[in-house]
């Protein structure tokens, strides 16, 4: 049987100190980005797998980061749980998936994994802390949590992110464009940040154009199916209904086309709709969805790389590290019937 390589193999075939493989495999700042590639590359090379049991002893580390996430049966969340993965496993960690389902009580048994050292750090992805109502609820100083794609003002934690009034901004600015001016918009969950984010993308976009927002133009999702169903059904009993819809997930905006559908209306002949978050299964709908996409890799990488960091205990960005989104035109937009 071949002997396992060892962290003195891939210095060796580097040419470099043992120290040196151990900080890039760890995602330590004292090494440059270019010898922390190199590393890796040649720890792939070498079928390099660390002694994950060993590495826990020696350094009083469980060896493992939680990625916490609101629902995990939305296929959004599976790249970047495969680029935190890839990313964590180089440098010797697993991953545990938490799945909140907006349970108060759920989300804190996640925090409680990590005060209690069963997990090493956290990347948070539903926008939320627990409620400091007690001493189980309060974090510690300098808990190495990583918030990705929500925003958690005040929290002190680095984020990784988009634009998310930019993205948004530039979906209902294409609306516009295709001649739409009565666009309605279907926001998330109100008044997490994230949400409100993407509803002042909407109305930056209305209100550059000099377009009026009927009150009932805004409803309340909740980023599921049935809920995108439930408001796209409210917008149609008005009396005078949208041409366009921007939706603020592509999860809610299937709900809102399977609702046009079934009361008879054609899109994008009808009415047109756009998304946000390029699901895999966006491009298979039918039409294919217009939406935002966003960076669903990169956003994972960059998460569980800044995690690493705080677990070395390198500094790590005082700013939220902010990616760039795509509008994505498919298939679901088209002028209105009146131009």
């Amino acid at each position: 049987m071949n002997r396992r390589p060892k962290i003195k193999d891939i210095a060796k075939a580097l040419g470099v100190s043992p120290a040196t493989v151990s900080r890039a495999l760890s995602g330590s700042d004292l090494v440059t980005s270019e010898t922390r590639a190199r590393v890796r590359k040649t720890a792939d090379a070498l079928n390099y797998r660390p002694n994950a049991s060993a590495r826990s002893l020696r350094t009083a580390r469980s060896m493992a980061v939680l990625m916490v996430v609101r629902d995990v049966g939305n296929p959004f969340y599976l790249d970047i749980l495969k680029s935190v993965e890839a990313t964590a496993r180089a440098a010797g960690y697993s991953v545990l998936m938490g799945n909140t389902e907006n349970d108060p009580e759920r989300e804190i048994e996640y925090f409680d994994m990590l005060r209690d050292g069963h997990a090493d750090g956290m990347i948070l992805m539903t926008g939320k802390l627990p409620e400091e109502d007690g001493p189980r609820n309060r974090l510690p100083p300098n808990a190495p949590i990583v918030v990705a794609l929500e925003t958690i003002e005040g929290s002190g934690f680095p984020h990784v992110q988009i634009d998310n009034v930019a993205a948004a901004c530039e979906a209902v600015e294409h609306l516009i464009g295709l001649g739409h001016r009565r666009i309605a918009h279907i926001s998330g969950p109100v008044p997490e940040v994230m949400s409100l984010r993407r509803q002042e993308g909407y109305r930056r976009a209305m209100r550059n154009a000099g377009l009026a927002i009927p009150e009932a133009y805004e409803q309340r999702g909740d980023y599921l199916l049935h809920g995108g169903a439930r408001a796209c059904e409210a917008l149609f009993k008005l009396p005078e209904p949208p041409t366009a819809i921007f939706v603020s997930n592509d999860e809610m905006a299937f709900g809102a086309i399977h609702h046009l559908r079934e009361t008879g209306r054609d899109v994008p002949g009808d009415v047109s709709v756009v998304g946000f978050d390029d699901l895999y299964l966006s491009e298979a709908f039918y039409p294919p969805l217009t939406t935002v996409s966003q960076p669903r890799i990169d956003i994972g990488q960059q998460a569980m790389s800044i995690l690493l960091k705080m677990l070395s205990g390198a500094l790590v960005p005082a700013k939220p590290v902010v990616l760039p989104a795509t509008l994505r035109v498919r298939g679901t937009t088209a002028p209105p019937k009146s131009a």
